[in-house]
C-alpha cells in the first residue's frame, strides 16, 4: 500500500515524508490502514495525522520510540474512550521493543492514576492484541 502517493504531491513536504516513515516504522500496516480509511472522507485529517504526531512529535530526539509508546498507551488507557487507537498503539509498542510484561505493567499502573475501570478496559484491549 503506498498511501503517500494518494495524497496530492503538493502536500508531500519533508514533514509529511518524515511522518510517513515514522508511521510505517511504528505502526506498520495498522497505521497505513488508518490513513487509508481516512483518505477518501477526510484526506486533510490523514495528512495532519502523518505530519503532526509522526512528522513533528515522534521524530523529536528527546525520547526513544519505546518510551513514546509507553506514554501513549498510558494516556489512551487513562482517556478510556480510545479503544481503537489503544489497540493500534499496543501493537506499535510491541513493534518498537516493548515486552508484553511492560505493557501489562502500564495497565496495572493506570489502575492507580486512571482507576480500575480504565485499567480493566485497557487490559481487555491488551488481551485482544496479544
Amino acid at each position: 500500500m503506498n498511501t503517500a502517493k494518494s495524497i496530492p504531491e503538493a502536500e508531500q513536504s519533508e514533514r509529511f515524508q518524515r511522518g510517513w516513515i515514522q508511521l510505517k516504522a511504528i505502526d506498520g500496516e495498522a497505521g497505513e490502514q488508518v490513513i487509508e480509511s481516512l483518505k477518501e472522507i477526510a484526506p486533510d485529517l490523514a495528512r495532519y495525522v502523518i505530519e503532526f504526531p509522526f512528522g513533528d512529535i515522534y521524530s523529536r530526539p528527546g525520547l526513544d520510540l519505546k518510551s513514546r509508546e509507553i506514554a501513549t498507551i498510558a494516556a489512551l488507557t487513562a482517556m478510556g474512550n480510545a479503544r481503537p487507537q489503544l489497540k493500534v498503539h499496543i501493537q506499535a509498542a510491541l513493534n518498537v521493543g516493548c515486552s508484553r510484561e511492560e505493557i501489562v505493567e502500564v495497565m496495572i499502573q493506570m489502575a492507580v492514576y486512571a482507576g480500575f475501570p480504565a485499567a480493566l478496559n485497557g487490559i481487555s484491549v491488551v488481551k485482544e492484541v496479544f
